[in-house]
């Protein structure tokens, strides 16, 4: 489906995505480097969104500590320190660790160890842009630093850095993570591409050069990160994948190539959840933390 198509189902198009079509537009007739380095700017740059009024409660109980990486330092929240084993939370674009107080709740009273941290330019952590291997860095810095890590529950795109890139987990012992969780991720790191591509309607010529920026920058292309290539060869011993069938901004049918590329994953499915709802709905937690034991 074409970008001008899909502007046409949906014709309420807000006032801020216009003007952006027509920045690129202009810059795209100017200079294909142009329009492409605009482009990565946004790409790359989370918005800061407000506080929401419950994120302070959340986070209240958590011991607070910073995790030294090259890109600088990330923030990073620890709930029932004395645990029995240590769960792994990594949010999605624009969220923060915060954003998990239904989840870290819920995980403690089944008496996990609970870490969380702001990926880099998000929440209190460093920085202004972040890509998804910059994530990815900052996810493994923390989890060298947290030590022997049982499981990870990851949203969005975390579960794309945690998955896609990946994080290797425990590597100064078993190279090996028991228990992995992917709620609402993408299947295709291209597919994420071309949304932002569509929705500004970035010219092919600006999206094939944002690829090629890729593969200078990291040696492999983008699609490789994807989770439909590498999640069955990660080494875990089990893995579940939750995501909604209304998902407004990663398609249900990438979930279901993730499954059907990855044998032995436990998938389910829900249905009224939402991209941001399935982290905290009493159901969905339930059943992580049954998996979890």
């Amino acid at each position: 489906m074409s970008s001008h198509s899909v502007a046409a189902i949906n014709p309420s198009v807000p006032t801020a995505v216009k003007l952006l079509r027509w920045k690129f537009r202009l810059l795209s007739a100017l200079s294909t480097e142009l329009a492409f380095g605009a482009a990565w700017r946004l790409f790359t740059t989370p918005r800061k969104l407000p506080e929401k009024n419950w994120e302070a409660a959340a986070v209240a109980e958590a011991r607070q500590f910073r995790v030294s990486t090259p890109r600088g330092a990330v923030a990073v929240y620890e709930w029932n320190a004395k645990g029995s084993r240590t769960v792994l939370l990594v949010h999605g674009w624009e969220h923060r660790a915060s954003f998990w107080g239904v989840m870290a709740r819920g995980l403690v009273a089944a008496g996990f160890r609970v870490v969380a941290l702001d990926g880099p330019a998000h929440g209190a952590s460093a920085g202004s842009r972040t890509t998804l291997p910059a994530f990815a860095r900052a996810v493994q810095a923390v989890a060298d630093e947290v030590g022997e890590v049982y499981a990870v529950v990851a949203h969005s795109l975390g579960a794309a850095a945690t998955a896609g890139i990946p994080v290797e987990f425990n590597r100064a012992t078993t190279g090996r993570l028991p228990r992995l969780v992917l709620l609402a991720a993408p299947g295709s790191t291209t597919a994420v591409a071309q949304r932002f591509a569509q929705l500004l309607h970035l010219p092919q010529a600006v999206v094939q050069r944002m690829r090629r920026y890729i593969q200078e920058q990291h040696g492999r292309d983008a699609e490789s990160f994807s989770l439909i290539k590498t999640g069955r060869t990660l080494p875990t011993d089990q893995a579940m994948l939750f995501h909604d069938f209304a998902d407004e901004s990663i398609p249900f049918a990438e979930a279901e190539e993730i499954a059907a590329n990855w044998p032995g994953l436990n998938f389910r499915p829900t249905t009224g959840l939402g991209h941001n709802g399935v982290m905290r709905d009493a159901g969905v937690i339930k059943q992580i933390v049954e998996f979890l034991r």
